[in-house]
């Protein structure tokens, strides 16, 4: 395999293997709504094989960050059909990370009476809400109901997303959000059919996508994956529950015949990795790392090798809009700017030049 040739991820066709990994880059207005700096910065990456958006909240109550776009109301949607039929226009690919925060935000971002979580157990740490920074609140456990109610959260969410022109949907199962703290011992010390053991703790995870791939077609769905992250408070430190957790999450998906499995993991070719690609059947976008960069010379190795069939990259495609191209020719890359990785406006987000415009000085 070849990092530059084409793909087909279940009904996704990608033109090459390199797959933007979802960013959280808080551009979106004060109401979520995508804007033309959204629409602008997408289309500039539509060279890049699949997009892949960034965490994008289904339901108020599931925002996790001041400025992060959402798809709930008909605004939102509308901003997003304009991001899609931009890249769309570019010959590109994207798909909509659909993303429940759960504990990891606070009722002054979210503007409603609580965040939920499956346990009444705090993110560690503090968040930044428009007035600054404050501790993480305790959330509501969720009852069952609410559990069965939530799922139905990430349907609407994700026909939402279909509705609006994009490709497909990639549920947001990682990074301490509330699918992966379902998966946690540590944030999930529920004593129902959705805590205890590894196979209750992995079936939110498994409800969730069956239901997302049952309303838009399972060859348009996919699920990201973060084993052994260890972040924000969901913690997965047993490598033999992990293990357990993780197969049983593979397995239940298995049916499914989902598009693609996209997996955060710093070994990809290790054991864990390559034993959810096989349990679940479904082909692998592999990201390396999180405050690494994901470099030319390893994304290449990763597919050469059959370790994964494409490649999740972040820094690189922030700041060289035109990565594919760059990276088939080897040339040379823009260094990221880190000061402006977040902001609100364009800078560090749309005035990246390309190839073209870089040789020449602008």
């Amino acid at each position: 395999m070849n990092l530059f040739s084409s793909l087909a991820l279940g009904d996704l066709q990608l033109n090459n293997r390199i797959v933007m990994a979802p960013l959280t880059r808080l551009r979106a207005d004060d109401a979520g709504v995508p804007n033309e700096l959204l629409v602008e910065h997408y289309a500039q990456r539509a060279g890049i094989g699949m997009i892949v958006t960034e965490g994008t909240w289904p339901i108020q109550e599931s925002r996790s960050y001041p400025r992060q776009p959402g798809i709930e109301t008909e605004a939102q949607v509308e901003g997003w059909r304009r991001v899609a039929d931009a890249v769309h226009e570019e010959g590109g690919t994207i798909v909509m990370q659909l993303m429940h925060g759960g504990r990891v935000s606070h009722p002054d971002i979210t503007g409603t009476p609580r965040i939920v979580a499956p346990s009444a157990l705090a993110a560690p740490g503090e968040t930044r809400t428009t007035a600054g920074k404050v501790d993480m609140p305790v959330p509501h456990a969720l009852t069952l109901d609410e559990v069965r109610a939530t799922i139905d959260v990430f349907v609407r969410g994700a026909e939402n997303a279909i509705r609006a022109g994009l490709d497909g949907v990639e549920v947001h199962g990682a990074n301490g959000y509330l699918i992966h703290e379902f998966l946690s011992p540590v944030s999930n010390v529920r004593d129902d059919v959705y805590g205890g053991s590894p196979e209750n703790r992995a079936r939110f995870a498994i409800e969730v996508t069956t239901a997302v791939a049952d309303a838009i077609g399972a060859g348009r769905t996919g699920i990201r994956l973060s084993p052994e992250r260890n972040i924000q408070g969901v913690l997965e430190e047993d490598p033999a529950d992990v293990l357990a957790t993780y197969t049983a999450v593979a397995k239940g998906l298995a049916p499914l015949g989902l598009a693609f499995v996209d997996v955060l993991h710093p070994e990809p070719a290790g054991d864990l990795v390559q034993t959810i690609r096989r349990l679940i059947g479904a082909p692998l976008i592999a990201n390396t790392g999180f405050a690494t960069p994901t470099t030319r010379e390893e994304a290449l190795a990763i597919v050469a090798d059959g370790h994964a069939d494409a490649v999740g990259v972040g820094r690189a495609a922030i700041a060289n809009p035109d990565l594919a191209i760059r990276w088939e020719l080897e040339t040379e890359e823009n260094e990221l700017v880190g000061a402006t990785i977040y902001g609100p406006d364009h800078r560090g987000y749309n005035d990246y030049p390309s190839l073209d415009a870089a040789r020449a000085g602008r």
